[in-house]
């Protein structure tokens, strides 16, 4: 019994590990046409929702620090996709706030939620059965921070 709980396939940890890198591989193709990375298509999932957002609600929102996700806003700012600008009330608040260019990209991602859909297996509702435990899996194991 002890020897298949240290078995490799036992392993949640692993089989996530495994299963997020083979969704990022199916991604990849669909980005690289849109010349995003996966953090920077990320970024513009919530700034397609919200136009704006400051960096300490994205780095909460994307569970990615400041450190990570400053350079990586940068550059999207010098590709056009959004602007920052300091808040007038408080300057040690950022906002981020999508341009034009990075609107036109949403209308050329709406085909990657299908595309990894088909390309899963799953129907929409395994899908989105799955992606529920897989929240609540991370609530549990939020507070391990």
């Amino acid at each position: 019994m002890d020897q298949q709980r240290l078995a490799l396939d036992s392993h949640l940890c692993f089989s996530l590990y495994a299963c997020s890198r083979a969704i990022f591989r199916m991604y990849r193709p669909l980005l690289d046409e849109l010349n995003l990375t996966y953090p920077q298509y990320l970024v513009l999932l919530v700034l397609w929702d919200r136009q704006e957002s400051s960096i300490k609600e994205l780095s909460q929102v994307l569970s990615l620090d400041s450190g990570t996700l400053t350079p990586m806003l940068k550059r999207m700012e010098a590709s056009g996709l959004l602007q920052r600008s300091r808040s007038q009330q408080d300057e040690r608040i950022v906002t981020v706030r999508i341009t034009a260019k990075g609107l036109e990209l949403q209308e050329q991602a709406n085909c990657i939620p299908a595309s990894m859909v088909e390309s899963s297996g799953l129907n929409v509702e395994q899908i989105s059965t799955l992606n529920e435990t897989i929240r609540t899996l991370m609530t549990s194991v939020g507070s391990y921070r």
